[in-house]
């Protein structure tokens, strides 16, 4: 059954066909199913006490207490690849790094080197469009302590394979935002289509690979890294607006993007 969240798939073909992937034809057809996803049980529950409870800056407003979709045009070149959605961030406006101060340095860095806008992402209406760029996370729903299991990482890896086989015939370029999601993402490009070398890369603050296709209909990948946005990296000075700028316009221009 094409788009059949887990809570709504039963008996053994229908359970293997969630485990195989579903294969959506657009980046919204995915979207719509994966703000439907209830397959992680302590994620579920941890979001949704968040949206329930609230913070009390906050407690006026309509948490989304959902999965957070990715962010940005569905033919981007570059692609941004964080953790999970913040607690009061993204699982409270429903946009990626959006509402919390790790968004405020991403989205300020990218309008720096010419891939948003504007400098600021505050709510879902709040204007920014991203230009030739697109966010992500390997994991969609906000982690208790922003620390998803191995297993959560890997029941939703499933959104992330299909949103890079969607996004192949223009991406060129990734970004990826702390270790922890370099780990996550080398095993989902190896599932998606893309050979990685041996060894494996190392993350490390502006490293830069390139990893080459595995199939025909795939085309080589620059890849990054940089330390994560979060707070302890942006206010020790661990990660400056200079040093996350440097990564993005690198990347930014490996994926052909020099003319915005």
């Amino acid at each position: 059954m094409p788009g059949c969240p887990i809570s709504a798939c039963h008996g053994t073909v229908l359970r293997a066909a969630w485990l195989a992937g579903t294969v959506f034809r657009t980046i919204s057809d995915m979207e719509d199913d994966l703000v439907e996803c209830r397959a992680c049980p302590r994620l579920v529950a941890w979001r949704e006490r968040v949206a329930d409870e609230k913070r009390a800056a906050f407690r006026d407003e309509a948490y989304w207490g959902r999965p957070v979709p990715g962010y940005g045009p569905d033919d981007a070149k570059l692609l941004v690849v964080g953790l999970a959605p913040a607690a009061h961030g993204g699982n409270r406006t429903g946009r990626m790094f959006t509402g919390d101060r790790s968004g405020d340095v991403l989205y300020a860095a990218m309008h720096a080197v010419g891939l948003a806008n504007q400098p600021t992402a505050v709510h879902r209406g709040d204007g920014l469009r991203l230009l030739g760029a697109r966010v992500t996370a390997p994991v969609h729903c906000a982690p208790p302590d922003n620390k998803p299991t191995t297993t959560e990482r890997d029941t939703c890896r499933r959104w992330l394979i299909a949103e890079l086989d969607l996004l192949a015939p223009t991406l060129r370029s990734i970004v990826v935002l702390g270790g922890w999601g370099w780990q996550a993402l080398l095993p989902t490009l190896a599932q998606s289509g893309w050979a990685l070398p041996k060894p494996r890369p190392k993350f490390g603050h502006g490293v830069h690979t390139t990893i080459t296709p595995a199939h025909p209909d795939r085309t080589p990948l620059h890849l990054f890294g940089s330390y994560h946005v979060s707070q302890q990296n942006t206010f020790t000075g661990r990660l400056t607006p200079a040093m996350l700028e440097a990564v993005l316009a690198e990347a930014k221009s490996a994926a052909g993007l020099d003319d915005r």
